[in-house]
């Protein structure tokens, strides 16, 4: 029973650790590498561009940061890695961006092949 105790404690313990979240201005190269979507090449690049002061924000990151895009971003920030202190929430230019086209394609149909 006591085995049993100690081994669920351990899962819970990695659990907790694999969903800890890394800050992009306080993460070592190791750290920000253990980030699902994260490599060598970006964490190299992230640390480079760190070099010249932290990141203020996601879109100081995403424009310092060669591959750092909004998807990216959104997935970096599902995976844990935050700009101090902060999730990527996206940017607001987005939203109606989407909005609109949605806008656009609603009620339209496509029109039938040609055979």
């Amino acid at each position: 029973m006591l085995k049993k105790i100690a081994a669920a404690l351990a899962v819970m313990v990695f659990a907790v650790a694999s969903f800890a979240a890394v800050d992009v201005n306080k993460g070592s190269a190791a750290d920000l590498d253990g980030l699902k979507g994260v490599g060598p090449a970006m964490s190299a690049r992230i640390i480079e561009a760190r070099k010249q002061g932290q990141f203020k924000d996601w879109a100081d990151l995403m424009q310092r940061v060669k591959g750092v895009k909004e998807k990216k971003a959104a997935k970096l920030s599902g995976e844990g890695l935050t700009v101090n202190g902060e999730s990527f929430k996206g940017s607001a230019a987005a939203v109606p961006a989407k909005a609109a086209k949605a806008a656009k394609d609603d009620g339209k149909t496509k029109p039938a092949a040609k055979p």
